[in-house]
């Protein structure tokens, strides 16, 4: 065998292999999710001995809940202000709230009465001088020693030192972010009451206080 045919055999084995590789430099394959043709993509090789072979489904969901948790513990079922005078007296509670609300909660206390009635005497003890007769009944609130909330951004608004004059719902805690139940007290609520030495006599001055709690998820 000469040298030129040699080269010519060269050259043809040389092209041939370049012809396979070319021909398997292809798709050899499908990569899918069980019945649902949207996902599906094509496997290629890149045509090399050795070499490899790939191609990517993606678009796969994960997904998952997280249940809604609200809590609310008043620290007491009863407030009492004892013998009211001109000097202000003050009854207080604590409350302590939990939640996973992803914009926080709302707390309002609202007055039954507007103030403070009676059965037996006329009138009503609150800022209102409709019985003719100047006194005082306030909702109050304040924040505890610390906050049960690491989530950033977290705030604390709406709170109250205001007089109670009707029935009107009165927000006396808001919060913007989730935070925790620990034991922890959230709020200091007081109820105030002072009057006045023309204010009628009576052992029975009630008001039922509502707290309403809601949270924003």
């Amino acid at each position: 065998m000469n040298m030129s045919f040699k080269k010519i055999m060269a050259s043809v084995t040389l092209v041939t292999i370049v012809a396979m590789n070319a021909a398997y430099a292809a798709p050899i394959g499908t990569g899918s999710v069980t019945g649902s043709g949207a996902f599906d993509s094509t496997i290629n090789w890149d045509g090399a001995f050795p070499g490899t072979a790939s191609g990517s489904v993606t678009g796969i969901i994960v997904s998952a809940s997280v249940a809604p948790t609200l809590t609310m513990e008043i620290s007491t079922g009863s407030l009492a202000l004892g013998v009211l005078s001109a000097t202000t007296a003050t009854a207080s509670l604590s409350i302590e709230v939990g939640t996973n609300a992803n914009n926080g909660v709302v707390i309002t206390a609202q007055s039954f009465n507007g103030g403070l009635k009676s059965t037996t005497a006329s009138g009503i003890i609150n800022s209102l001088a409709a019985d003719g007769v100047a006194e005082s009944y306030k909702f109050l609130s304040a924040t505890g020693a610390a906050s049960d909330s690491t989530v950033a951004g977290y705030a604390i608004t709406g709170l109250q030192n205001t007089e109670v004059t009707d029935g009107t719902a009165h927000t006396i805690y808001q919060t913007n972010k989730p935070e925790n139940s620990t034991g922890v007290n959230d709020i200091t609520f007081d109820v105030t009451s002072s009057i006045d030495l023309m204010t009628p006599a009576a052992s029975n001055y009630t008001d039922t206080v509502t707290f309403t709690v809601t949270g924003n998820f």
